[in-house]
């Protein structure tokens, strides 16, 4: 199915701070927003991943695609999960992150290197379980953030770790 780019809305939008909900993923309406959401990650030449609230839709929808990302080991290519989860982490330390709703901002962000998500593929429902690391690890669990309604500045640990900056990208 080929979706519609959608616009990217900015904090601090309502929805952006909101806990998304869960989704059937074999439901017509939510394959629809899967196009949609990677419609929109593509249209977002900075951006490497997007979720489902930053394009007005309060459910538990996740685009991702790190291989674009010079600092980017694993690589799933692009990647839409449904209420995806994470069901492991390691080796943690802090990273530079933006995001494409907060633009001109980026901050230094602790998160784990090392990954296991578990979600369902849009259309199928199938279950896919994805290990990702380095620069994909950080993107996915920002994007699973913004499904429990945080934004990256929520996890910095001070003012010190803020940046301006003269592009956007998302993690």
């Amino acid at each position: 199915m080929r979706g519609t780019p959608r616009d990217v809305i900015g904090a601090p939008h309502p929805l952006l701070s909101a806990v998304a909900e869960s989704v059937d993923p074999t439901a017509p309406e939510v394959v629809a927003a899967a196009a949609d959401l990677l419609a929109t990650l593509r249209g977002e030449p900075a951006t490497a991943g997007l979720a489902a609230p930053q394009i007005g839709l309060s459910w538990r929808l996740i685009a991702v695609d790190a291989g674009r990302h010079p600092e980017a080991r694993s690589r799933a290519g692009e990647l839409v999960l449904a209420n995806p989860r994470l069901s492991g982490t390691a080796q943690w330390g802090e990273w530079r992150e933006g995001c494409a709703s907060i633009p001109g901002l980026t901050a230094d962000v602790p998160r784990a290197a090392r990954i296991t998500v578990r979600g369902h593929l849009p259309g199928t429902g199938e279950t896919v379980t994805i290990e990702a690391d380095a620069f994909e690890a950080r993107c996915i669990q920002h994007q699973l953030d913004h499904l429990d309604g945080l934004l990256f500045l929520d996890r910095v640990p001070g003012v010190l770790s803020l940046h301006r900056s003269l592009h956007s990208c998302d993690a």
